[in-house]
């Protein structure tokens, strides 16, 4: 069973001002069915789930992920315009070990999103939550009649692309829809070695996955990288970014379903992230795998909140 939660403003606090210094100050909270088309709308939605977390044999706890995340980031300053909007739309959350059922929920809210013009931020959970959105973006885009190729960029260590034999789980979702779908334009960024069996890159050669190896994925490397990316971009209609969090070093991210010392930081991603917002062609993102319950005086929050905070400040196209 999935169901949705309707937002809470009690999950958003920090400092008062009088002058909405703060983005606990600015932020909305509105039932999904109550947003009003709009331009310069920023729409949050959480994804509370980690049952793929659970089948892929990790560790539990980010279906309190966008909670932790909210409650980072409305601590953070305030430096949109009075007419930028950010929205919390509340939560899709998976009871009863229904992931499936959960992301087709979620596919349909992010067809919403997508339909009021809004531009979405999903919080997870389980990476499982790529599966749901991308099926969301696709039936928005499909709606209008449109059968572009969307690119896919993952920040991330691992591909993904486990085979769905038994259940899907959180380390599959790319392996589905690469089956489902053709054209199928990946980008992987900061793929380890240490985290991919030989089976994986087999799949990735097979597929014709493009993919950034972490020791390459460095501050050091951004101009190359940045050309990789712009490459990849130009060859697709819309872009899909998804962030997971362990792909980072856990000295940014220890509150990960599967943390590790050997991941990127967040600078090169910065830099990239500013490369694809520029390009003009991001339609969607989100950020997956946090899990509060192993996270260190709120490390990864604060990061994830970080990365959102880039996002609602940049300059789109």
């Amino acid at each position: 069973m999935a169901k949705y939660v309707f937002p809470l403003k009690e999950n958003w606090s920090g400092r008062m001002s009088d002058q909405q210094l703060y983005l606990h100050e600015k932020v909305t909270c509105l039932p999904i069915d109550q947003l009003e088309k709009g331009k310069n709308l920023f729409a949050l939605l959480g994804y509370a789930c980690d049952e793929g977390v659970r089948r892929n044999s990790g560790r539990t706890g980010a279906k309190k992920g966008p909670k932790a995340i909210r409650e980072a980031l409305g601590k953070m300053p305030n430096h949109l315009d009075d007419g930028q909007k950010l929205i919390d739309i509340g939560d899709v959350s998976c009871t009863d070990k229904a992931m499936e059922a959960a992301q087709e929920m979620l596919s349909e809210k992010v067809y919403e999103l997508l339909d009021k013009n809004s531009f979405p931020i999903l919080i997870g959970g389980g990476h499982d939550i790529a599966y749901g959105h991308y099926n969301g973006i696709k039936k928005f885009l499909l709606s209008k009649r449109k059968r572009p190729a969307i690119g896919i960029i993952n920040f991330d260590a691992h591909f993904d692309l486990r085979e769905d034999r038994d259940l899907p789980n959180s380390g599959t979702p790319f392996y589905q829809l690469a089956n489902e779908n053709e054209p199928f334009p990946y980008l992987c960024l900061g793929i380890r070695k240490d985290a991919n069996d030989r089976t994986l890159f087999e799949t990735a050669a097979e597929m014709d996955v493009t993919y950034v190896l972490q020791n390459t994925f460095r501050i050091e490397f951004v101009k190359e990288i940045n050309t990789w990316i712009k490459a990849f971009i130009a060859t697709v209609d819309h872009v899909y970014v998804t962030i997971d969090l362990d792909g980072f070093s856990s000295a940014y991210a220890p509150g990960v379903s599967a943390a590790s010392p050997m991941g990127f930081s967040p600078d090169v991603v910065l830099e990239s992230l500013e490369t694809i917002i520029t390009s003009g062609k991001l339609i969607s993102l989100d950020i997956a795998e946090m899990n509060p319950e192993f996270d260190l005086d709120g490390r990864t929050a604060k990061l994830a909140a970080s990365l959102i905070h880039k996002i609602i400040h940049s300059e789109f196209p």
